[in-house]
């Protein structure tokens, strides 16, 4: 049996929250790492909904501000942490990030591990909820030097075709100007700073 397998009786799951800017390297450390993933990023509104917030940013008109927590449904976030905490499975939604929208839902199922990822821009929102639920094992922001996360982050989005290349660069620099603040914004919320070695190190250390 493997070290992060349940065994009947044992306690509920518990929830690893990753937190950190985009392109930080949060996919990454989760892909690493092997467990079970909820992608909060999923959990985006739909481009359509009237309640989502605007941005300013030189070079062109207005922009939705895909980076403010009012783009971002939490509630129902952690509520999908809570059902899998509890039951080990739940059906969380699909979005299209080049679409803004919603697609699909997909079933989410812990197959008997002990604890599950929850990384997204957003993480860090949501963790004074879980740990107040006591859901919350542990609350990691990851970062690294913002031009490594810049570059990183724009040649990603470019791959996906997130948006068009414009608003993909305006957004880059301005998330590169932000990245101190979006920390600190994760610290006074909870989270550890770490690099994503040393959280890849102390995750492992958490399962065994």
């Amino acid at each position: 049996m493997q070290q992060n397998d349940a065994v009947p009786g044992s306690a509920p799951a518990r929830v690893i929250v990753v937190a950190g800017p985009s392109g930080s390297g949060k996919s990454r450390l989760a892909r690493r790492l092997g467990l079970p993933v909820l992608m909060l990023d999923d959990f985006y509104k739909d481009g359509d909904d009237p309640t989502l917030p605007c941005i300013d940013l030189a070079g062109g008109s207005p922009i939705v501000d895909w980076d403010d927590a009012g783009s971002w449904n939490a509630a129902a976030a952690v509520e999908a942490i809570a059902a899998l905490c509890a039951d080990g499975s739940v059906d969380v939604p699909l979005y299209d990030i080049s679409q803004s929208r919603r697609t699909g839902t997909r079933s989410l199922s812990l197959d008997g591990a002990r604890y599950f990822l929850a990384e997204g821009i957003f993480a860090q929102e949501i963790v004074a909820e879980c740990r107040r639920r006591e859901l919350l094992a542990e609350a990691l922001c990851v970062t690294q030097h913002p031009a490594v996360t810049f570059f990183r982050r724009l040649s990603r989005d470019l791959r996906e075709h997130r948006k068009p290349p414009f608003v993909l660069v305006r957004r880059g620099l301005h998330l590169a100007l932000a990245q101190r603040r979006v920390v600190e914004h994760a610290v006074a919320l909870g989270c550890r700073v770490v690099s994503p070695e040393t959280a890849y190190n102390e995750i492992n250390l958490l399962l065994a």
